[in-house]
């Protein structure tokens, strides 16, 4: 029960049947139910709860895997500790990867995979690094829990390295330009304008700012626990006037702030996809992710020391912090420093010019 949140998700229903047992279903306005059927508050009920917001219907519950095949040690995994102790932001992207890698191999018995099937699959995705890194990362997870527990005898994932990420400035952060042409395009009163504006005044994460909403707020103070990562950071920020301003003209979900055009909530993949087609409408060909990047030089910027920073985007360590308070100490410095180039003007004249001297001037006449 614990990983349900509160409140009650949007959309989500219950009534009971004729045996006396609570039925769980989505249901979005009058459209269809999509009926729930692993344990509330359970990582397997969220992940159904996820799959029919997005309209799909979950598996039945009543057809178990067979024993020692792939899919029944990916179930067994899934009801572990070591499971639980994943975000859930980590548990939605380690389905959707295993959700692939099944749809293949989910009767292939799982003690006959080895290091070989790992590297292969490493290997189809070498095109890709982050790809291969989570896949690698997702089948560490799994395989080594089934170690533990003496389900398999050899780890086929020990030794195996991760690639190589490519090096580069990941997302690529928005300019105060790219702001302006994107308010310009969707002004106040569209839910374009509410996505971008939570994105900028408050600095969160994509996923965190899918699910802020009203009943976060007390006193004009939000405060919400960060999905990102093992550890959990719970972030506590004023809201601005001019994000007030945004989120009363709206529209707004019920409990979400960020919503799609009929008022629908958004998970984060459907937002980040919805979010980068407003962006190139704008003319801004960048991502979600981006604009908490220009967020973070912005506060940066306006004097915001490294302690504020990890208050306000949810770091830890100093070391993302650190990174914006460098680059806008050396746009500061480079500022300053600049007008010591000029000190180049003089009047010493070059030792290698002749000065004239001045000439004579003869007051007699000459006869």
């Amino acid at each position: 029960m614990s990983d349900m949140p509160r409140p009650r998700p949007p959309h989500l229903h219950h009534q009971i049947s004729r045996h006396g047992k609570p039925v769980w279903y989505v249901r979005i306005g009058k459209g269809k139910r999509i009926r729930i059927r692993a344990v509330y508050g359970s990582p397997e009920f969220l992940a159904e709860y996820d799959a029919a917001i997005r309209g799909e219907r979950p598996n039945k519950s009543g057809m178990r895997a067979a024993p020692h095949t792939l899919q029944w040690l990916w179930d067994s995994y899934r009801q572990s500790e070591a499971w639980l102790h994943h975000s859930p932001a980590t548990r939605r992207q380690r389905e959707l990867i295993m959700t692939t890698i099944l749809k293949e191999s989910s009767a292939a018995p799982f003690a006959e995979i080895a290091k070989r099937h790992i590297l292969a699959g490493l290997d189809r995705r070498s095109q890709t690094p982050g790809a291969g890194h989570n896949f690698l990362k997702t089948l560490r997870g799994l395989f080594s829990w089934a170690a533990e527990r003496e389900h398999i005898k050899i780890d086929p994932t020990l030794g195996v390295k991760y690639p190589k990420l490519r090096k580069g400035r990941g997302h690529e952060p928005w300019t105060r330009e790219d702001i302006a042409a994107y308010q310009k395009r969707w002004p106040l009163g569209t839910p374009q304008r509410v996505w971008v504006d939570v994105l900028l005044y408050t600095g969160l994460r994509r996923g965190d700012a899918c699910r802020v909403g009203r009943q976060h707020v007390r006193d004009g103070i939000l405060t919400l626990r960060n999905e990102k990562g093992g550890e959990t950071v719970t972030v506590t920020l004023p809201i601005l006037p001019i994000l007030q301003r945004t989120l009363d003209a709206g529209p707004t979900g019920d409990l979400a702030w960020i919503c799609g055009d009929r008022g629908t909530p958004l998970v984060k993949e459907s937002f980040g996809n919805a979010f980068s087609a407003a962006a190139r409408e704008a003319g801004v060909k960048k991502s979600a992710h981006g604009v908490r990047k220009i967020a973070a030089t912005i506060a940066a910027e306006n004097g915001a020391t490294v302690p504020e920073l990890e208050a306000i985007f949810g770091w830890s360590g100093g070391r993302m912090a650190s990174l914006y308070t460098r680059e806008a100490n050396r746009v500061k410095l480079a500022a300053k420093a600049m007008g010591k180039l000029e000190e180049t003007r003089t009047s010493i004249p070059s030792p290698m010019v002749k000065v004239r001297a001045p000439a004579r001037k003869d007051n007699q006449k000459q006869h």
